[in-house]
């Protein structure tokens, strides 16, 4: 990530609404950049973790090392509508609090555990606490200027991409020098850092709470529903479709790419490493690219810089189908990350400008959602299709479902500009 893409744009001081909005963004960022470390650290070594609490057998090493790594995104997506509703009503800065010290907490406990079933429910729970880097997307998103929030949000996706990035690194390099156990530790005391940070640093801004309207009998009335009080719904549902398709078209390659690699290599091919590398190369091109694709939503609109990234996702799988040396597979897997960077901060963004600010922590709440539910559905649909039809066609009907979610956004954006005329 260059250090200019980090440097926010002259912005208008008509604008500053948000004083500490930058303050704000860069604390979050680092909070997002370590637990996103912290939740990836453990994937180099988690069979040996699994190895060491007395898992036994190549069949039930696997089996316990799925469970443990998707339980975290399990609870994580089922947990995050109820943090964003609580994020609404108490504020964004405690869900960040209370995330973070979570987090901390939890990674220094697993270090401790004494059987593969405390494991899993300790990344059960890691999910189920944590969710720093949904709740500093939603602070974010409304604490920020509008002008501003593409480029905040970029930016803000590529610190937790970069988390993710490197923490199978540190987690293959740490335990060797410190051990596995000491590794959570140290995980749980940075995370620790960006609690403090958290508490004394961020400076949120709460709108004035409005006084409903007492009935005759004194009470106040009820509270309409989340999806009642948004005018139009049709830009929301919309957002949720993409944010989606975003990470299954992702993630709907990871069950195969390793498999997909060795048909490419030599039998004394190193098809581990060429597999990690191209996984990396579409995280690079995601932090790269972030926050000049937010900056260039924020002035160019962001439902078209939505449409624009679907359908170069799109494009860019159909070569992914047919190549013929890994080299090739890698440099697709890097533009389409570089492709794929531009939809998180433009999502966020059309349900930020679309709903009303007392529910915009609920609905980027089921935003978080409906990205986990495509990194669930994702390996599930490429492993189905990859292992009936054949690998080149998990490339193919993906690049489907990328013009499909284009002509859904474009179809929103359009009803979008005709509402507001």
């Amino acid at each position: 990530m260059s250090t200019s893409s980090l440097l926010a744009p002259p912005i208008d001081p008509a604008e500053a609404e948000f004083p500490h909005w930058q303050r704000n963004l860069y604390v979050c960022l680092f909070g997002s950049f370590t637990t996103g470390v912290a939740m990836t650290l453990l994937l180099p070594f988690l069979p040996l973790y699994l190895e060491q609490l007395g898992v036994q057998g190549h069949a039930a090493l696997a089996q316990w090392s799925g469970a443990a790594f998707a339980a975290t995104f399990l609870s994580a997506g089922l947990a995050a509508p109820l943090w964003g509703r609580m994020a609404d009503r108490y504020g964004r800065k405690l869900m960040l609090v209370r995330a973070s010290l979570g987090m901390a907490i939890t990674m220094a406990l697993i270090g401790v555990v004494a059987t593969a079933w405390q494991l899993v429910g300790l990344r059960l729970l890691a999910g189920l606490v944590g969710g720093y880097a949904s709740g500093s997307m939603v602070l974010v998103a409304t604490q920020t200027p509008k002008a501003r929030t593409g480029w905040a949000l970029g930016t803000l996706s590529s610190g937790f991409m970069a988390g993710n990035l490197l923490g199978p690194l540190v987690g293959g390099s740490l335990p060797p020098l410190i051990g596995i156990r000491a590794t959570f530790f140290l995980a749980g005391g940075v995370i620790f850092i960006a609690f403090l940070a958290t508490c004394f640093l961020i400076k949120e801004q709460r709108p004035i709470r409005q006084v409903r309207p007492a009935t005759a009998a004194g009470d106040q009335p009820p509270r309409a529903s989340l999806w009642a009080q948004i005018p139009d719904r049709r830009p929301v549902l919309a957002m949720l479709l993409t944010g989606l398709l975003m990470t299954l078209a992702h993630m709907s390659v990871e069950p195969i790419i390793t498999v997909y690699i060795a048909q490419l290599l030599s039998p004394d091919g190193q098809v581990t490493w060429y597999a990690g590398l191209a996984m990396s190369a579409g995280a690079l091109g995601n932090i790269v690219a972030a926050p000049r694709l937010g900056q260039l939503a924020d002035r160019v609109g962001y439902h078209r810089v939505i449409v624009g990234c679907l359908l170069a996702a799109a494009v860019l799988l159909v070569p992914q189908a047919f190549v013929t040396d890994v080299w090739q597979l890698i440099v697709l897997r890097l533009l389409m990350g570089a492709a794929l960077a531009g939809l998180l901060p433009s999502i966020t963004s059309v349900i930020r400008h679309s709903v009303p600010a007392a529910v915009a922590g609920g609905m980027l709440g089921y935003a978080t959602s409906s990205q986990y539910a495509g990194q669930v559905a994702g390996p599930l649909l490429g492993g189905l299709v990859g292992g009936h039809i054949g690998m080149r066609a998990v490339f193919l009907a993906t690049s489907a479902l990328m013009v499909l979610g284009a002509v859904v956004a474009g179809r929103a954006g359009r009803a979008g500009r005709r509402a507001s005329i």
